[in-house]
């Protein structure tokens, strides 16, 4: 279990709720009325603990899934499915290779935040930031494509409260 040093936790407004909820998109259904919603602020980047899970985190003040968020909600977009060889390397947090990519969403644009997903079992293994578009992450023979950002086992993923 990963002790970290929180220096805020506060229950969120209905409007921040709200706010969030809209910024989601399609991951908005992590979002009900009958959850209990706070946020933390520690080292780590600001996590949205919903229930007292940690579903959603802030990356540049935007909100998006953690893994475990990632793993409560249908993923429909903003993916990226990766071979089964490239599973090992995305567990220890390398970033994503062209060459390994077998799908992505083609509305994916640069800078988009994404999540990575495995061809066989279709779970999450990481999120990140696409460095290209989604398109050009199935064409391209060689290459990053996405820079991680969250992946299986790191210190967000170990969080417990």
């Amino acid at each position: 279990m990963l002790q970290i040093k929180i220096r805020k936790r506060y229950h969120l407004k209905k409007k921040k709720i709200k706010e969030i909820k809209e910024k989601l998109n399609d991951f908005s259904d992590l979002i009900t009325t009958s959850n209990t919603m706070e946020i933390i602020k520690s080292d780590l980047p600001d996590i949205v603990l919903i229930n007292n899970k940690p579903l959603i985190m802030f990356i540049d003040e935007n909100p998006f899934p953690t893994l475990k968020g990632a793993l409560e909600t249908e993923i429909k977009s903003k993916y990226v499915v990766v071979d089964m060889g490239a599973v090992k390397f995305m567990t220890k947090g390398a970033d994503v290779m062209s060459p390994g990519i077998t799908e992505a969403d083609p509305m994916i644009k640069e800078g988009d935040l994404v999540i990575i997903i495995d061809e066989n079992h279709r779970k999450p293994l990481a999120t990140g930031r696409s460095l290209i578009s989604g398109s050009d992450m199935v064409k391209n023979n060689e290459g990053k494509a996405v820079k991680t950002i969250h992946h299986i086992g790191d210190d967000i993923w170990n969080l417990e409260i």
